[in-house]
């Protein structure tokens, strides 16, 4: 079963250009089911397995604790795993055909106030190599509203100061263009004069922001970053790097943006996707009505 399992890796990432981090999940996810299969002395081969075995499996895991959103990422990976295998003729049926997901409770992202940013925003001293480098990578992020992972995949040929955007690839490698502000320029501007060129040891280096090793800053990296700045600043909330982009997308929609525009900034090939900070801004008129009408 790990050689099919590297085989569908392989097909999904050459075929279906999916990301690192979701081959990463898919992998992850199958070699649990392969030591389910395991355990169970009757079923040492994937024909075996039945609708029954993939229902076992999810009621294991809901017995386990495991969160709706594990045991629906987990069904998605066996789901799109036994269409492979039976497109390749590995197996005869699709044990998982018209089980459904389970429901998901769609959490509401937690994002910054404005204020708060502005003051994340100004923590990195430009005075410094790293600051103006992180000061660069904040505004960018901020900007744009791209994910972690695409900001440290830029190169510097990816950014155009003069017609002010950035050039991304995002989940299946999609390509896109996603406009950036005058502030986020000119820290990119002020990094690449004097911060950039101090850090790279290569000269040959393409990516945009590097580490003190001069080598392509890492997700772990940028996450430490926010962290310390998060912290210098004061902020009581916790947050990821990923609350600047939800942050981005909410400002953005409170300001009156339209909605087609945001999802095709951001990247979501469904707009149920963007529609989630639709509801976060409902929330917050509720608690300006509550806090504001006198008989709320």
């Amino acid at each position: 079963m790990q050689d099919l399992i590297g085989e569908f890796i392989n097909y999904l990432s050459v075929e279906r250009g999916l990301a690192s981090n979701t081959l990463e999940s898919y992998g992850r996810d199958l070699r649990q089911y392969s030591l389910y299969l395991r355990a169970k002395a009757q079923l040492m081969s994937l024909q075996d397995a039945s609708r029954a075995t993939i229902i076992s499996y999810l009621l294991l895991m809901e017995k386990q604790g495991r969160a709706p959103a594990t045991i629906a990422r987990r069904l998605a990976a066996l789901k799109s795993f036994y269409q492979f295998l039976v497109r390749e003729s590995v197996v005869e049926r699709d044990p998982t055909a018209n089980l459904e997901s389970p429901k998901l409770d769609r959490k509401l992202p937690k994002v910054l106030t404005v204020r708060e940013v502005e003051m994340l925003l100004r923590q990195p001293k430009a005075g410094t190599v790293g600051g103006l480098r992180d000061k660069a990578m904040l505004e960018v992020l901020y900007a744009t509203g791209i994910r972690v992972s695409e900001l440290i995949s830029l190169t510097t040929p990816d950014v155009n100061l003069e017609m002010r955007y950035v050039r991304c690839f995002g989940k299946g490698s999609k390509e896109r263009l996603v406009p950036t502000g005058t502030i986020a320029c000119q820290a990119v501007a002020d990094y690449l004069a004097r911060g950039r060129p101090k850090l790279v040891k290569d000269p040959g280096e393409r990516c945009l922001f590097v580490n003190h090793h001069g080598r392509r800053m890492t997700r772990q990296g940028f996450w430490k970053i926010m962290k310390k700045y998060s912290a210098e600043a004061g902020i009581k909330k916790s947050i990821t790097p990923h609350t600047l982009r939800h942050s981005f997308a909410t400002h953005l929609l409170e300001n009156g943006a339209d909605v087609r525009a945001v999802q095709e900034m951001l990247g979501h090939a469904d707009i149920s996707t963007t529609q989630i900070y639709t509801h976060v801004n409902r929330g917050r008129l509720r608690d300006v009505y509550k806090n504001s009408h006198p008989r709320a």
